[in-house]
């Protein structure tokens, strides 16, 4: 079997793991490690034991970075040189940072000049796989994965003394097309200085390149750049009309530069050691596009490309709903008014505009009160918080109303609670009812009203603690209020990292929008105001393509109905051609503003027709078409409140995603993978990090507490308290590890040759290359002089906590949110007794904040829910506690 098919099946799709059980079955040359959604399985592993002793670490030789972009779709390879210079084994971490918004479609690892491979498998088999593992007494680990949105990847494997490991690992995307330009970004994180070091784009275009752009180094953590910022003064740079290849070599001196610059900016954004991470490579581009489109058709399948820019901007009415809540406190209330008084000063002439707060209660700003001495405002608990808000009628920005919003807006304060159902269902009121509130206006004002394309764009913080409090229920009555004509697009953002993520995501898919991430960071004002400029210019409404049914399979064809589309962004359509077909026509049918009359609209008609090519070329056609299903699939499935039956039929959304992932080898939130290591040794593992509901693509924090525990300071009964940890460790034999998303198995193989050019339409390597960012680390293993299971801080009752004890510092560490957190522990047998008021515990409906082993509810939970429920008391490692479930 050709590498090229071989390299396209490892992990787990970036980011929609969650907690991963790792299960081994051995075979003569096999060890599969899958995941399980049951959090609460536990087995034990035997473990052989390593030599102690001071040893030479893990070397990291050579690094590769590769990414070929055709057409918008992007392919991107790593792949990392370690020597293993100690006369002992030792333990390598391969961590690969992803875009959130790419599949892994490929993992090799060369051992010995042998190299092995993945195969990515259904999630019921995996699981089923891990099933028979415990059933018949066959160690079992834990490995921890993350929610869709996160992307962080870690596989570890030990390295035999005085040999070599070659990893190598994949991931597609199709480039989002955003505020102008496509971005493409690869994550540098050697984790240590690497002596060759080589970066390489590759940009193959069908049109001429207009606009190439690569800005300096960057964090990650930054918004898109610009025209305006500085580019990068040491890759070499060649170009022609339609092609061009960026190549960055950083030398040692460049490196370390790199990391003390990138340590520097993310002080605020992050915590912790960020030893060894260079920063973001960025490219920036755009093409010269037919007017109305560009239709490319290759192989049995067509991409439609739509972009237009000529045409006059539509009139919009935006309702701001913001969240004022007591969360908002300090520094987010702040930038949050920061972020709207370049927003409002950004509003186009003849838009309308409302300003809605929200707390316990809902109130819509009168501008005409910016005049007048702001009501004191007093909270009290046993307040009602089911009057329904005055509505007021939409204020025109002009430049006079958008001063006293700025006013209003100035005077914002946070305190109360967080009442999201009553904001979302008074901003449709003011939508629906526009022309009503503006009875007393003249027509020609109730006409230009009504004739605006109307947008919601919610902001909050945390989930919903007054009134109506169940997500399913808050969707349910907004889709009763939000429909028709008078439908308005939602645009959730999360500010910060205790928002609901999936109320959120669903909230905007249902209702023709999307959600964000606003890192809470000295840059939010920025990200908001960012974030803004994306949705600020609707340049179309109800965006219909149309295929003739004769010339396209339909039941292949991807989204073809949009609400809107925004200036700077683009619509993309894919599907399969019919064999028949010798022409391709489309159609795209659309609404724009009127040139002579902004308050009309026109409805405008774009047609081209392409011929259907016999000879197929490498255009990768076929493979975007499915990235984009798959992903739209994906969408659907969240978006639905289908049950787990309806799930599992075959016409489901979730069971057609599948069958493509399986086919073109993605790693999807359905699918898992399979990590093969063939030659003896102790341990393989592979492990996903990343905040699990965050939706983070923050850079992972390498931190000497978090690293894992050499081999011989665990027993099989600490491998069962080590349920997240992610270890997979074996007596000594033929291994092949399983990987899961959701889980996969694989089988191993040997890898006899490269073919990459049948498969990615370029010349194969000269060394073997895998597409994806670069996110190394290798570290010396940690010793451990302490027991694993946590009984010098009185937690073996909390068997969860155990693998996030740092005996060094006596704390307890882990990340949330890609922040490294640390809270301190009490080795003594008297547990700080100080506590305070909470408002999410880690079961009902109010709490205290309490140290950790004072909770009796929190024994039986696990890392993720502690995450999502840890405090801090006085500096020690606390948990917002029942009333009913605290110790005395």
């Amino acid at each position: 079997m050709s590498l090229k098919r071989q390299l396209l099946i490892l992990f787990g799709s970036i980011g929609l793991l969650s907690v991963v059980h790792a299960a081994t079955i051995t075979t003569p040359e096999t060890m599969v490690v899958s995941r399980s959604d049951d959090a609460e399985t536990e087995a034990t592993l035997d473990v052989d034991t390593v030599t102690e002793g001071p040893v030479q670490p893990i070397k990291l030789t050579k690094m590769d970075v590769k990414s070929v972009i055709s057409m918008r779709y992007a392919h991107t390879a790593i792949v990392a040189h370690v020597r293993n210079a100690a006369n002992k084994s030792q333990e390598a971490n391969f961590r690969v940072l992803l875009p959130d918004t790419a599949f892994i479609s490929g993992f090799v690892m060369t051992l010995d000049g042998k190299s092995y491979k993945a195969y990515v498998k259904e999630k019921k088999e995996a699981a089923q796989i891990y099933q028979t593992a415990v059933s018949q007494g066959i160690g079992a680990a834990h490995i921890a994965a993350r929610a869709r949105d996160s992307n962080h990847f870690t596989v570890s494997v030990n390295v035999e003394a005085f040999t070599k490991a070659t990893f190598n690992l994949t991931y597609e995307e199709l480039l989002e097309y955003r505020n102008g330009v496509y971005n493409h970004a690869v994550n540098l994180q050697p984790g240590q200085l690497v002596s060759d070091f080589t970066v390489t784009i590759d940009i193959r275009e069908s049109n001429k390149i207009t606009e190439l752009r690569v800005p300096e180094i960057r964090t990650g953590n930054e918004i898109d750049a610009t025209k305006d910022d500085e580019q990068i003064s040491n890759a070499e740079i060649t170009r022609c009309d339609n092609a061009a290849v960026i190549l960055f070599k950083p030398d040692l001196d460049e490196q370390k530069r790199l990391m003390s610059v990138y340590a520097e900016k993310s002080k605020d954004s992050l915590r912790g050691n960020v030893e060894g991470v260079l920063g973001q490579f960025v490219v920036q581009y755009d093409v010269e596009r037919p007017k109305d489109g560009e239709v490319l058709v290759n192989g049995g399948y067509f991409v439609h490309f739509f972009a237009p820019t000529d045409l006059a901007p539509l009139r919009k009415y935006v309702v701001f709903v913001l969240d004022t809540s007591g969360s908002m406190y300090g520094r987010k209330i702040e930038q949050l008014k920061q972020a709207m008084q370049t927003i409002l000063s950004e509003l186009n002439p003849g838009d309308y505009f409302s300003i809605l707060s929200f707390d316990s209660d809902v109130l819509v700003t009168d501008i005409a009160d910016a005049d007048k001495e702001p009501p004191k405002r007093k909270y009290s608990y046993y307040d009602r918080h089911d009057v329904k808000p005055t509505l007021k009628p939409a204020s025109k920005a002009t430049p006079e109303n958008i001063a006293r919003a700025k006013i209003i807006i100035d005077r914002l304060e946070a305190n109360g609670g967080t009442n999201i159902d009553a904001a979302l269902g008074t901003a449709i009121d003011l939508i629906r009812n526009r022309s009503e509130l503006f009875a007393n206006s003249t027509s020609s004002n109730k006409d230009e009203i009504l004739s605006l394309e109307p947008i919601i764009i919610f902001l909050t913080d945390g989930d919903p603690t007054v009134g109506e409090m169940n997500p399913k229920t808050i969707i349910k009555n907004v889709a009763e209020k939000n429909y028709g004509s008078d439908e308005a697009t939602i645009f959730s953002l999360a500010f910060g990292e205790d928002a609901d993520p999936k109320l959120l995501r669903k909230l905007s898919l249902r209702n023709n929008g999307f959600a964000r991430h606003i890192y809470e960071a000295s840059d939010a004002a920025l990200q908001l105001r960012d974030f803004y400029r994306q949705v600020s210019s609707p340049l179309l409404s109800h965006v219909k393509f149309v295929y003739a049914p004769d010339q396209v399979i339909e039941s292949s064809v991807t989204k073809t109905k949009f609400r809107t589309y925004y200036a700077g962004s683009e619509v993309v359509v894919a599907g399969q051609v019919d064999t028949a077909t010798r022409d391709l026509e489309s159609t795209v049918e659309a609404f724009c503003g009127d040139e002579n009359d902004h308050f009309l609209r026109k409805k405008i008609t774009k047609k081209i027709k392409v011929p259907v090519p016999v000879e197929k070329s490498d255009l990768p056609l076929e493979r975007l078409w499915a990235y984009l299903t798959i992903k739209q699939l994906l969408d659907a499935s969240d978006a639905s409140d289908a049950t787990e039956e309806e799930k599992k039929k075959e016409t489901s959304p979730e069971q057609q995603a599948l069958k493509i992932a399986l086919k073109y080898e993605f790693v999807t939130p359905l699918t898992s993978l399979v990590v093969v290591k063939p030659n003896e040794t102790d341990a393989v593992n592979a492990e996903p990090v990343g905040d699990r509901e965050s939706g983070s693509h923050r850079q992972p924090i390498s931190s000497p507490a978090m690293y894992r525990p050499s081999l011989n300071a665990m027993s099989p009964l600490a491998f069962s308290a080590f349920p997240n940890r992610g270890y997979t460790a074996f007596n000594k034999r033929p291994v092949q590890a399983l990987f899961s998303q959701d889980s996969m198995r694989v089988e191993s193989e040997a890898v006899d040759d490269y073919d990459y050019e049948q498969r990615f339409g370029v010349d194969p390597p000269s060394t073997p290359v895998a597409y994806a960012p670069p996110a190394w680390s290798t570290t010396p293993v940690i010793e451990q002089s302490t027991t694993s299971n946590g009984s010098n801080y009185h937690l073996q009752e909390y068997p969860w906590a155990a693998p996030y004890v740092d005996v060094s510092s006596d704390s307890l560490v882990f990340v949330a949110a890609n922040n490294t957190i640390t809270l301190k522990l009490v080795s003594s047998s008297e547990p700080p007794k100080s506590e305070s008021e909470c408002s999410k515990p880690v079961s009902g409906d109010a709490g205290r904040c309490v140290y950790l082993t004072r909770c009796q509810a929190a024994r039986n939970i696990t890392i993720d829910t502690y995450k999502s429920h840890y405090c801090d008391v006085a500096g020690f490692a606390g948990v917002c506690c029942p009333q009913d479930g605290i110790a005395v």
